[in-house]
Protein backbone atom coordinates (compact mmCIF):
# COMPACT_ATOMS: atom_id res chain seq x y z
CA UNK A 1 0.00 0.00 0.00
CA UNK A 2 1.22 3.32 -0.33
CA UNK A 3 2.35 5.82 2.40
CA UNK A 4 0.91 9.16 0.70
CA UNK A 5 -1.26 10.39 3.41
CA UNK A 6 -3.90 13.13 2.47
CA UNK A 7 -3.91 16.05 5.19
CA UNK A 8 -7.86 16.97 6.17
CA UNK A 9 -9.77 19.49 8.33
CA UNK A 10 -11.10 18.27 11.64
CA UNK A 11 -14.82 18.30 10.50
CA UNK A 12 -13.89 15.78 7.51
CA UNK A 13 -11.36 13.74 9.48
CA UNK A 14 -14.09 12.93 12.25
CA UNK A 15 -16.55 11.91 9.02
CA UNK A 16 -14.23 9.72 7.23
CA UNK A 17 -13.68 8.48 11.08
CA UNK A 18 -17.40 7.51 11.15
CA UNK A 19 -17.57 10.16 14.28
CA UNK A 20 -19.91 12.36 12.40
CA UNK A 21 -22.95 12.69 10.28
CA UNK A 22 -22.31 12.42 6.89
CA UNK A 23 -23.38 15.60 5.23
CA UNK A 24 -24.05 14.72 1.55
CA UNK A 25 -23.64 17.79 0.27
CA UNK A 26 -20.35 19.00 1.90
CA UNK A 27 -18.77 15.83 -0.49
CA UNK A 28 -20.08 16.93 -4.08
CA UNK A 29 -16.42 18.03 -4.33
CA UNK A 30 -15.86 14.28 -4.84
CA UNK A 31 -17.07 14.65 -8.27
CA UNK A 32 -13.76 16.09 -9.15
CA UNK A 33 -11.52 15.20 -7.08
CA UNK A 34 -12.01 11.33 -8.09
CA UNK A 35 -10.24 12.09 -10.99
CA UNK A 36 -7.35 12.72 -9.31
CA UNK A 37 -3.51 11.23 -10.21
CA UNK A 38 -3.19 10.96 -6.71
CA UNK A 39 -4.03 6.92 -5.39
CA UNK A 40 -4.56 8.04 -1.62
CA UNK A 41 -7.21 10.80 -3.32
CA UNK A 42 -8.48 8.45 -5.21
CA UNK A 43 -8.84 5.93 -2.72
CA UNK A 44 -10.65 8.54 -0.06
CA UNK A 45 -13.10 9.59 -2.92
CA UNK A 46 -13.80 5.56 -3.78
CA UNK A 47 -14.28 4.78 0.21
CA UNK A 48 -16.68 8.16 0.40
CA UNK A 49 -18.79 7.59 -2.88
CA UNK A 50 -19.63 3.97 -1.36
CA UNK A 51 -20.88 5.46 1.44
CA UNK A 52 -22.66 7.51 0.02
CA UNK A 53 -23.93 5.43 -2.91
CA UNK A 54 -27.67 5.62 -1.70
CA UNK A 55 -27.40 8.84 -3.35
CA UNK A 56 -27.63 8.86 -6.84
CA UNK A 57 -25.23 11.31 -7.92
CA UNK A 58 -22.51 9.13 -5.79
CA UNK A 59 -23.65 6.25 -7.27
CA UNK A 60 -23.32 7.66 -11.26
CA UNK A 61 -19.41 8.76 -10.23
CA UNK A 62 -18.83 5.20 -8.34
CA UNK A 63 -20.10 3.89 -11.73
CA UNK A 64 -17.67 6.13 -13.45
CA UNK A 65 -14.74 5.95 -10.84
CA UNK A 66 -11.57 3.95 -12.24
CA UNK A 67 -9.29 2.56 -10.14
CA UNK A 68 -6.22 0.25 -10.86
CA UNK A 69 -6.35 -2.93 -9.38
CA UNK A 70 -3.76 -2.20 -6.87
CA UNK A 71 -5.60 1.19 -5.84
CA UNK A 72 -8.50 -1.01 -5.71
CA UNK A 73 -7.10 -3.61 -3.23
CA UNK A 74 -6.11 -0.47 -1.18
CA UNK A 75 -10.00 1.20 -1.13
CA UNK A 76 -10.90 -1.84 -0.17
CA UNK A 77 -8.50 -2.58 2.72
CA UNK A 78 -10.96 -1.44 5.69
CA UNK A 79 -14.13 -3.51 4.22
CA UNK A 80 -16.13 -0.02 4.85
CA UNK A 81 -17.41 -0.45 1.19
CA UNK A 82 -19.60 -3.64 2.72
CA UNK A 83 -21.30 -1.91 5.58
CA UNK A 84 -23.97 1.51 4.89
CA UNK A 85 -22.89 5.11 5.57
CA UNK A 86 -24.09 4.80 8.95
CA UNK A 87 -21.58 6.70 11.63
CA UNK A 88 -20.33 5.49 15.23
CA UNK A 89 -21.89 8.79 17.63
CA UNK A 90 -22.37 7.62 21.19
CA UNK A 91 -25.74 8.55 21.90
CA UNK A 92 -27.91 8.66 24.87
CA UNK A 93 -30.85 6.73 26.28
CA UNK A 94 -33.27 9.13 24.03
CA UNK A 95 -30.86 9.29 20.95
CA UNK A 96 -29.44 12.66 21.40
CA UNK A 97 -25.39 12.48 20.22
CA UNK A 98 -23.38 12.91 23.25
CA UNK A 99 -19.49 14.73 23.07
CA UNK A 100 -16.48 15.25 25.58
CA UNK A 101 -17.54 17.38 28.20
CA UNK A 102 -21.02 17.24 28.56
CA UNK A 103 -23.17 17.04 31.63
CA UNK A 104 -25.69 13.80 31.37
CA UNK A 105 -28.11 12.32 34.07
CA UNK A 106 -28.90 8.58 35.09
CA UNK A 107 -31.90 7.23 34.07
CA UNK A 108 -31.63 4.07 36.62
CA UNK A 109 -30.07 3.37 39.70
CA UNK A 110 -26.46 1.61 39.31
CA UNK A 111 -24.48 -0.71 41.33
CA UNK A 112 -20.85 -0.12 40.21
CA UNK A 113 -19.05 -3.56 39.53
CA UNK A 114 -15.93 -3.81 42.33
CA UNK A 115 -17.54 -0.87 44.70
CA UNK A 116 -19.96 -0.48 46.99
CA UNK A 117 -20.77 2.98 45.65
CA UNK A 118 -24.36 3.01 43.76
CA UNK A 119 -25.62 5.30 41.66
CA UNK A 120 -28.66 6.96 42.25
CA UNK A 121 -31.38 7.49 39.63
CA UNK A 122 -31.18 11.37 38.65
CA UNK A 123 -27.59 11.50 38.95
CA UNK A 124 -25.78 14.26 37.48
CA UNK A 125 -22.51 13.22 35.83
CA UNK A 126 -20.44 16.73 34.49
CA UNK A 127 -17.89 16.64 31.62
CA UNK A 128 -18.26 13.08 30.40
CA UNK A 129 -15.70 11.31 28.25
CA UNK A 130 -16.39 9.41 25.35
CA UNK A 131 -14.77 5.73 25.43
CA UNK A 132 -13.17 5.74 21.94
CA UNK A 133 -13.59 1.98 21.04
CA UNK A 134 -17.56 1.74 22.20
CA UNK A 135 -20.01 3.73 21.76
CA UNK A 136 -22.35 2.36 24.18
CA UNK A 137 -19.91 3.51 27.35
CA UNK A 138 -18.91 6.93 28.63
CA UNK A 139 -16.76 7.94 31.56
CA UNK A 140 -17.99 10.11 34.13
CA UNK A 141 -17.18 10.19 37.81
CA UNK A 142 -19.70 10.05 40.77
CA UNK A 143 -18.28 11.09 43.73
CA UNK A 144 -14.91 11.70 43.04
CA UNK A 145 -14.87 8.05 41.33
CA UNK A 146 -14.31 7.53 37.80
CA UNK A 147 -16.80 4.87 36.35
CA UNK A 148 -17.78 3.23 33.22
CA UNK A 149 -21.45 3.91 32.51
CA UNK A 150 -23.82 2.35 29.58
CA UNK A 151 -25.43 4.96 27.64
CA UNK A 152 -28.74 3.43 27.58
CA UNK A 153 -28.49 4.56 31.18
CA UNK A 154 -28.53 7.92 30.81
CA UNK A 155 -29.55 11.29 29.00
CA UNK A 156 -27.92 13.98 28.14
CA UNK A 157 -29.03 17.21 30.61
CA UNK A 158 -30.50 20.19 28.92
CA UNK A 159 -28.22 22.90 28.14
CA UNK A 160 -30.29 25.61 30.25
CA UNK A 161 -30.47 23.39 33.46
Amino acid sequence: MPKTVPCFAATVWHRLKKKAELDQQHWHCLTESMWSEVPAVQVLAWRMLNRLRNESWAADNLDMLYLTDETLAWAKATGDHENDGSVDLHRDCNGAILQNGDTVVLTKSLDVKGSTLNARLGTVVKNIRLVADNTEQIEGKIEGQTIVILTKYLRKQNEKQ
